[in-house]
């Protein structure tokens, strides 16, 4: 079964499918049944749970009475409610980050470009503790390993039966910037080049700082794609908001996007030749 993200995604599409159905606005929606327009916004894309009963309120509303169609819209919206693994870890996955990890775990292909980090989906346990820690100056020791355990719980997806394709670009300066000391780095690199060796389903590229100008300039984002959900999500991420873009237009734009920094970038071989050259670097 999907995740309780995913069913959430798949349960709100078909619920604003309804609604565009009947020639009805979200705003006039809202109002009819005494809500925000927020509110309906957010089930319609996902973002949150939807109770039983406002399910029900909402096919009132739009007019299905088939006791079998009820019964199926009412079913979903029950698994959409449950728990998925990360709920385990808390308070150290914030609200927002929860539609993240479902997503990641449900993907069949995850596109990402990061500018100066290295992704979490290939990230040490050396490098990604000295990144939460970085990120987060004031949090316990405690919290920061529960965040550690949280990032490596969230691999294991890249060696599940049937994994995601992962294609990753790294901007130079992700593997120049020296987390947690050489030997650290060294152990990173090595460890990303390993994987992208090893595992088919893994594609790295580095984009040197030689390329210049770029499309992606001061951006980092990942694109989503999945098998029982026709449209991709789009997610991107500054320190103080996170964003699911689902809109057409702009998840075509960061698709652009992305395959122009493939075209800037070094190519997959010689990417990871780069990258045990560095390791080699820091090991000196």
């Amino acid at each position: 079964m999907s995740s309780p993200t995913v069913l959430r995604r798949r349960l709100g599409g078909e619920l604003g499918k309804l609604r565009s159905s009947r020639d009805m606005s979200a705003k006039d929606v809202a109002a009819a049944l005494g809500w925000s327009a927020s509110k309906l916004s957010r089930i319609e894309s996902g973002l949150v749970s939807l109770q039983e009963r406002d399910a029900a309120k909402l096919l009132a509303h739009y007019g299905i009475t088939s006791p079998e169609e009820v019964k199926q819209f009412l079913k979903l919206t029950r698994q959409s409610r449950q728990q998925g693994w990360w709920h385990a870890y808390g308070d150290a996955l914030p609200d927002r980050f929860r539609a993240y990890v479902g997503f990641e775990t449900d993907a069949t292909k995850i596109v990402t470009f990061q500018c100066e980090a290295v992704p979490g989906l290939l990230q040490t346990e050396g490098y990604a503790r000295h990144i939460i820690r970085a990120m987060n100056p004031t949090e316990s020791t405690e919290g920061v390993e529960l965040k550690l355990a949280l990032r490596m719980e969230r691999q294991h997806i890249l060696d599940r039966p049937n994994p995601p394709q992962l294609w990753a670009i790294l901007g130079e300066a992700a593997i120049r910037r020296p987390v947690g000391g050489e030997l650290v780095m060294a152990e990173q690199l090595n460890h990303i080049a390993a994987l992208a060796e090893e595992h088919p389903n893994i594609t790295v590229q580095v984009l040197p700082f030689s390329a210049g100008a770029h499309t992606a300039m001061g951006s980092s984002f990942s694109i989503f794609a999945f098998t029982d959900i026709p449209s991709s999500v789009v997610y991107c991420e500054t320190i103080s908001s996170k964003t699911y873009i689902e809109q057409q237009s702009e998840i075509a734009r960061h698709e652009d996007v992305f395959h122009r920094l493939m075209a800037s970038s070094a190519q997959p071989e010689k990417s990871i030749s780069w990258l045990r050259q560095v390791a080699e670097e820091y090991s000196k």
